[in-house]
């Protein structure tokens, strides 16, 4: 059990931040998880759209893959209580002039209820503050504060940009490992990616309801679920909302390209005719009757970094998905473990 009276702040709530917290708060330690946002989620973001009543769309992160044993047993006792659900392990690769092509991979996982509700169950136990935090400091004294409070500890959980700006006196090691990357992570044909906010990518998400399904013909099994969408300027990938959740509801969820998001990002409904025009075009879908954008503006890491987190300045920690190889979910939530793991060994 700590003996500390102050707790350790997680900032930021999503995946990695909770995880990180609910370790600490299972091991005894006493711990805060802070977020600017009005519900946890982070990037893993969900809201509820159309006529669709108290049913949430994800407008984030589309999936998870596992890969690792302790992301594998969370997950089966997601799946047990009926917050994960096995998806698929085939979408289509869609190109222009040649017909849609399926593609198998690894099992993706999605949540019946949103993404958003496995970030709640881990954080449902932590104290949880809403509010966005100004700095964080280390004293001449060696002691930590978030906004002048004292903290046995601190954990960043968050995009790079956003955790620089929080660093306040007293943090060397924490900025320069916040440090942006000298160069972009390549993108899968070889080029850049687009680098536009401090090493971060920004993704445009729109979500779009029709009154019926209508492009299951556009898969060669007659039963579309997702596609990622090749040599596109204006889109990237497109879930299946209805199947992903598994009550096939006509709702899509497209993720624009990193650049057409970056020629948007002041005013973000802009971008979405020409992503609907895409959709048309691709799916073979009339106009919906209804659409909501939503502008993830530090959507996706350009780089990654080997370490699975950082810690030093005193017990300030750093994770998310840019720590520990490839940026998806089972990343964040790994680094965001490993850290927690980390912090009850340093404090009991």
């Amino acid at each position: 059990m700590s003996t500390s009276a102050a707790p350790v702040v997680v900032v930021g709530a999503g995946i990695s931040g909770a995880t990180c917290a609910r370790t600490l708060h299972d091991a005894g330690v006493a711990v805060r998880l802070v977020d600017r946002g009005r519900r946890v989620g982070g990037r893993l973001g969900a809201r509820r759209l159309g006529p669709y009543g108290d049913r949430r769309t994800d407008l984030g992160g589309s999936y998870l893959t596992v890969d690792h044993p302790d992301l594998q047993a969370q997950v089966d006792d997601w799946e047990r209580r009926g917050l994960a659900r096995r998806w698929t392990d085939t979408f289509l690769a869609l190109s222009p002039d040649a017909p849609a092509e399926s593609k198998a991979g690894p099992v993706r996982w999605a949540s019946p209820v949103a993404l958003r509700s496995l970030v709640e169950d881990l954080a449902d136990p932590v104290p949880t503050d809403g509010h966005a935090v100004a700095d964080v400091t280390r004293g001449r004294d060696g002691r930590l504060a978030v906004d002048g409070q004292p903290a046995a500890g601190v954990v960043l959980a968050m995009p790079d940009p956003q955790a620089r700006r929080l660093l306040g006196d007293g943090l060397p090691e924490a900025a320069a490992a916040l440090a942006p990357a000298a160069a972009p992570r390549p993108r899968g044909d070889g080029r850049e990616g687009h680098v536009v906010h401090d090493g971060w990518e920004p993704i445009i998400a729109v979500a779009a309801w029709w009154p019926e399904r209508t492009w299951d013909a556009v898969s060669p099994h007659g039963h579309f679920e997702g596609a990622f969408v090749n040599d596109d300027p204006v889109l990237s990938w497109v879930a299946d909302d209805g199947r992903r959740h598994g009550d096939d509801v006509p709702l899509l969820v497209a993720h624009s390209t990193p650049d057409h998001a970056a020629e948007h990002l002041v005013d973000p409904p802009s971008a979405a005719p020409a992503m609907l025009a895409a959709l048309a075009d691709r799916l073979g879908v009339g106009d919906p009757v209804g659409h909501h954008v939503h502008r993830w503006s530090v959507a996706r890491p350009s780089h990654t970094r080997e370490a699975a987190y950082h810690l030093g300045d005193g017990l300030v920690g750093v994770c998310g998905d840019a720590w520990g190889g490839a940026p998806k979910v089972q990343t964040a939530y790994l680094s965001g473990l490993e850290l927690g793991r980390r912090l009850v060994a340093e404090l009991t």
